[in-house]
């Protein structure tokens, strides 16, 4: 007869097995009994967990509810974490810990979400109690006599050992954490690295830390190694609900240390005496904490060096992309002589030029260069020169066609960023040059008479303002007159030794010098001048010079 109220009885069908790589599984409870140990003979076998006997546990049915036994372990097993000393009736919600293993026994074998923030709370600094044993990696080091045990020994030397193999961060942070745990019998931990003023964590084992500020303090400000040997009988924790609440007897925490530098914590606990922290266990993590800061700190040279090498080679490759964008040489057009040269600081730049032949005998000659440096230049500077191929295949209008680019970039252009352009078509028959100029350094035509002309802007930068409308200018070349396009790396070009730049002044004497030289040498003769100027010094900016030189019919 079924009665109103009765409070159903909990039959289990399954509980979770909690393992120290952090990883959950859940057991079907199919059978009438299993065992759990190190043993190969136990259906719940872990041979690697030393907190772990061979024959540790046995889990037994006991018509339809479940109870615990102890095989006579070393270290006990625990319920809620008390020790058990005789079959033990297992309810709803209890947990079970062996070693470093928990059974959790529920409603359903979903896991509940595992919760790995620290929380640091506040807390007096009273001066440490007989139950905190403060040490130092300095004062460990000092007297070899703290690391003699033969486990200690051991486990210094399986670190190590197992330190020494490459492996990725996140791999390297979990096994030092197991490490850890396993040097000093701990069943919870957490390893946090500091990044910039942040301590973020990188490994857990458990969930719910809470970590005092002053413990945290004294860790990573003043390089301190501390054990607490029973955080209830401490009066910098027994009044702290959070630890009462876990059950929280004994902690450790230890400096990542290289050398003189803090790079994080380690943070080790214990809610029940498997094994009662001692001074070996705090000397011991201590050291191994030293030896796994300096693993850490190879593994992230490590991998920066191979990130750097990755963005070398891949900054190879687009600079040769970006120098097959550009002319591998100046076309060969009746009537004028024309030469390019373009040097990009970084590898790739923004800087762009190229030559525009058309089937009437007529060349375009252009320039333009990306506000910036580097890839983000670079992309843009590959983007404009797809669009001025496009545009300018038949130049008609050329203001009109300019007016439209301007449009296009601005539309697809980052608001930080914008392009200086330059665009003349030359006909050598009438030695006429119409132009347009949205913004860039002055173009300087020499003439023959010794005199030099500037090309002043006849627009807005492109990408600023999308309704912008361009103008176009008409200049005349006479024979032996030369114009010269070239980028602000040339005339920002800076001595070394005074804070002073090239200038547009001292390039526009240096051409007038070389009105008698063919293109090419205009152009070698120009960066000598700024190789003299700057000592050698390696170049601040992309530089980009254009020659087209009229020659006598």
């Amino acid at each position: 007869m079924h009665m109103a109220g009765a409070a159903a009885k909990f039959i289990p069908k399954e509980l979770l097995i909690h393992t120290p790589d952090g990883a959950t599984r859940p057991l079907a409870l199919d059978r009438d009994r299993f065992t759990l140990g190190r043993s190969s003979a136990n259906e719940l076998c872990y041979p690697e967990d030393a907190g772990l006997s061979r024959q540790h546990l046995a889990l037994e049915k006991n018509g339809e509810s479940w109870v615990v036994r102890d095989l006579g372990s070393k270290n006990g097993t625990f319920v809620n974490g008390q020790r058990i000393t005789a079959p033990h009736p297992l309810g709803k919600n209890d947990r079970v810990t062996a070693g470093h293993i928990a059974l959790d026994f529920g409603e359903n074998s979903l896991p509940a979400p595992v919760d790995q923030t620290v929380v640091f709370i506040d807390g007096a600094a009273q001066a440490p109690s007989t139950s905190t044993v403060a040490t130092s990696l300095k004062g460990v080091l000092s007297q070899e006599k703290e690391i003699s045990g033969a486990a200690q020994m051991r486990a210094l030397v399986r670190a190590g050992r197992e330190l020494a193999g490459n492996m990725p961060l996140a791999e390297l942070f979990k096994l030092i954490m197991n490490l850890s745990l396993d040097a000093v019998g701990a069943t919870r931990g957490v390893l946090m690295t500091l990044e910039g003023q942040e301590l973020v964590v990188q490994a857990a084992l458990g969930e719910g830390f809470r970590i005092s500020n002053t413990v945290r303090d004294r860790v990573i400000k003043d390089k301190t190694s501390l054990l607490v040997r029973d955080a209830r009988l401490d009066e910098a924790f027994a009044d702290r609900m959070s630890i009462v609440q876990q059950q929280i007897r004994s902690m450790l925490a230890v400096p990542l240390q290289t050398d003189d530098r803090v790079i994080g914590l380690i943070y080790l606990d214990s809610s029940h005496f498997i094994k009662e922290f001692t001074k070996d266990d705090l000397n011991l993590l201590t050291v191994m904490a030293n030896v796994a800061a300096i693993r850490i700190e190879h593994t992230r040279l490590a991998e920066v060096e191979q990130t750097e090498r990755i963005h070398a080679k891949e900054l190879e490759q687009a600079s040769e992309i970006q120098r097959n964008l550009l002319p591998v040489q100046a076309p060969d057009v009746a009537g004028v002589d024309l030469a390019g040269y373009n040097a990009a600081c970084h590898g790739v730049g923004g800087d762009y030029y190229d030559f525009l032949p058309y089937p009437d005998g007529r060349v375009g000659v252009l320039v333009g260069d990306v506000a910036g440096k580097g890839m983000p230049a670079s992309l843009l500077m590959s983007s404009l020169q797809a669009r001025v191929q496009v545009l300018f295949e038949e130049p008609t209008d050329l203001a009109a066609q300019v007016t439209r680019l301007n449009r296009i970039i601005t539309s697809n252009c980052p608001s930080n960023r914008f392009i200086t352009f330059f665009i003349g078509i030359f006909d050598p028959k009438t030695g006429e040059l119409i132009y347009v100029n949205a913004g860039h350094n002055p173009p300087l035509v020499t003439h023959a008479s010794g005199s030099v002309e500037k090309l002043e802007a006849t627009g807005l930068i492109l990408g600023i303002l999308p309704m912008a409308v361009y103008q176009q200018g008409v200049c005349r070349l006479a024979p032996g007159d030369a114009v010269l396009l070239f980028s602000d790396g040339v005339t920002e070009a800076v001595r070394p030794d005074a804070d002073e730049e090239f200038g547009e002044e001292r390039l526009a004497q240096v051409l007038a010098g070389l009105r008698e030289q063919s293109a090419d040498s205009i152009i070698a003769c120009i960066n000598q001048k700024v190789e003299e100027f700057t000592g050698g010094a390696p170049p601040a900016d992309d530089i980009t010079l254009v020659v087209a030189k009229r020659l006598a019919v």
